[in-house]
């Protein structure tokens, strides 16, 4: 007697998922994962900002694109949170009042994190490539490098490795280049110097009165 095939996680299990992990549906499978660590999230903030100005308002650059940080994505039976998406406008004239999307981005980047490294760079490559995902960037905090795809006769064709100190000027938005080194918030340091207020003076009265 064959085997039953597995159950597909519904929605109703990954909305039941506590709000301090991400939740997504992967060919059928409710995978879970901590929240992105702060500098994770710093790196796809900067990265949102950079492409704001000339990519989303038109300012020094062409325009015409939607930005969303960590959006539902809805594609086909899978449900997927990528780090960061963008749309060309004609595709998606405003941001969805809803939670999420069933409307495929043109640009996908992902920073793998030791918990969803696996995820980003197998089965969720591949389901971005079978709903059409244009471009697609990695970027890795470990090594410091950023990795750009574009969607080629349904495969994946890498056009270019960008390293630190470098600047990255991938398709899509190779108009307007920018270096890698701003996605890579800088570690804060104590400052050695003095502060610029004075210091408060002694009370004479602890030793006198």
């Amino acid at each position: 007697m064959p085997e039953a095939a597995p159950l597909w996680a519904t929605y109703a299990d990954l909305e039941a998922v506590p709000d301090h992990l991400v939740a997504e549906i992967i060919d059928g499978v409710l995978e879970t994962h901590p929240r992105p660590r702060m500098q994770h999230g710093a790196a796809a903030g900067e990265l949102y900002a950079g492409l704001t100005l000339p990519f989303r308002r038109g300012r020094g650059g062409p325009g015409g694109w939607i930005f969303v940080i960590e959006p539902e994505l809805h594609l086909g039976r899978h449900v997927v949170v990528p780090d960061l998406a963008g749309w060309r406008r004609e595709r998606l004239p405003a941001e969805p009042e809803t939670a999420f999307t069933e409307i495929a981005p043109d640009w996908i980047c992902e920073i793998p994190a030791p918990s969803t490294a696996r995820l980003d760079r197998g089965p969720k490559r591949r389901i971005y490539a079978e709903a059409g995902v244009g471009h697609l960037w990695l970027r890795d905090p470990t090594d410091g490098v950023l990795e750009g795809f574009a969607l080629t006769g349904g495969r994946w064709l890498l056009l270019g490795t960008v390293e630190r100190g470098e600047a990255v000027d991938l398709p899509p938005f190779d108009a307007v280049p920018f270096a890698l080194d701003d996605l890579f918030p800088s570690t804060i340091r104590p400052s050695t110097t003095r502060p610029p207020w004075p210091r408060p003076r002694p009370d004479p009265c602890r030793s006198t009165c």
